[in-house]
């Protein structure tokens, strides 16, 4: 508030002041007074100085460059990402370019036609030459540009090769969960209804339909015992029919999962599902695949030069080859704490700022090793406990979605 109040009053004494000023000119106008009016040697003067201006300004713009490109990201940990990097060096080739010589030009106009009552500027209306140099010479920078954009974009979004690493990212608000494909190389299938608190994926295998079909069960017997004691008409009566008509229909929906085809089944309970943190084989092409359970969120891996849009009702994918292993990078920038992250970059809400998950890059034989001591995820979902009804844990947005 005290911030606000302050650009407030700035805001307000500037204005103060540029009234004053305009009282002043029109005070000077009516006495006859010119003194305000600038000489030519005060003219002359303002010129030279802004063209010696000129020097210090490129002397400051050298600084910042000096001073903030060290705290740039790291050269590209990822194949394309050098590609990607030589053309963004490319691009700020040419804006700099640019950038430089309209500003010469800016400094030298001001400087070499300062104001003089002597001299009447030149009333130029129009000329082909001029109107044809600056919509050819950008048009040829842009095309340029978009040519070599395009090229760049083809090379970086083609088809994972045969082989890769397939790796599901699969993020919530407010957290991330990694999903390897397992020696079949081949993701489970998942479905939205699955969803429970020992299936945050909703995976789909013949143990997970089953474990489903009982917590539903329960669930739906335990808000009937409720229902029975609910005083009729009421508000609780009404939201408990809801609630249990909802939960029989997503029984429905998971029963039917039980035709698909054994290998449909059988291909998710060998997948690997991991949290925190997650690894990746160096020199290895890796294929991502991302979903979303709730909003739009943005898989953002900024050290591999690589950023997807997570859409709730579809999959997106991208693929890239690791090429600096996470030791080696703490080598090359000399932190021993360094890591790369994998980060949310769409603002999706209160807890966005901690949304993120820890990189490993590795050799294959670590890699092979970290893998090999996961559980599947057959191994890792829990049986229902008999008697006792499951808790579903699917907040009010996940039911209306499995009404969709």
């Amino acid at each position: 508030m005290v911030s606000i109040l302050i650009i407030l009053a700035i805001v307000l004494a500037s204005l103060a002041i540029w009234q004053l000023m305009r009282v002043f000119e029109g005070t000077s106008k009516l006495k006859g007074d010119t003194s305000y009016v600038p000489t030519d040697a005060e003219n002359s003067y303002q010129g030279k100085m802004m063209f010696l201006f000129m020097f210090g300004y490129f002397a400051f713009f050298a600084w910042l460059y000096v001073k903030y490109v060290p705290l740039l990201l790291p050269e590209s940990a990822s194949e394309h990402g050098v590609l990607l990097d030589q053309l963004l060096g490319f691009n700020f080739l040419i804006i700099t370019l640019v950038f430089v010589v309209t500003h010469v030009f800016l400094f030298y106009f001001a400087f070499k036609y300062t104001f003089s009552k002597d001299r009447k500027a030149y009333f130029y209306t129009h000329s082909n030459k001029l109107e044809l140099l600056w919509t050819t010479v950008p048009a040829v920078f842009l095309a340029v540009i978009i040519v070599y954009g395009l090229s760049a974009w083809i090379d970086i979004t083609d088809e994972a090769p045969e082989g890769s690493v397939t790796i599901e990212l699969y993020p919530k608000q407010f957290d991330w969960t990694a999903r390897y494909s397992g020696s079949d190389s081949t993701l489970g299938a998942s479905n939205y209804n699955m969803i429970s608190s020992s299936n945050p994926l909703g995976v789909i295998t013949n143990g997970s339909v089953a474990q489903m079909q009982e917590e539903l069960k329960a669930d739906i017997l335990y808000l009937e015992e409720e229902l029975a004691k609910a005083p009729k008409g009421g508000i609780k009566d009404e939201e408990l029919t809801e609630t249990i008509a909802k939960r029989k229909r997503q029984l429905e929906r998971v029963s039917s999962f039980e035709g698909l085809d054994v290998a449909s089944l059988e291909s998710g309970d060998d997948d690997v599902l991991v949290k925190n943190e997650f690894y990746i084989p160096k020199g290895k092409s890796i294929e991502f695949i991302f979903r979303s359970r709730d909003v739009i969120h943005s898989a953002y891996m900024p050290h591999f030069r690589s950023q997807m849009n997570c859409v709730p009702g579809m999959t997106t994918t991208l693929n890239f080859v690791p090429t600096i292993s996470t030791a080696e990078m703490r080598e090359k920038t000399n932190n021993p704490e360094f890591d790369y992250m994998l980060l949310c970059n769409k603002i999706c809400g209160a807890a966005h700022y901690n949304m993120k998950m820890v990189i490993k890059v590795v050799e294959q034989e670590e890699y092979n090793k970290w893998i090999s001591e996961q559980k599947t995820f057959n191994e890792s979902i829990q049986p229902a406990d008999e008697g006792v009804a499951s808790e579903i844990k699917l907040s009010g947005n996940e039911i209306s979605m499995i009404e969709q």
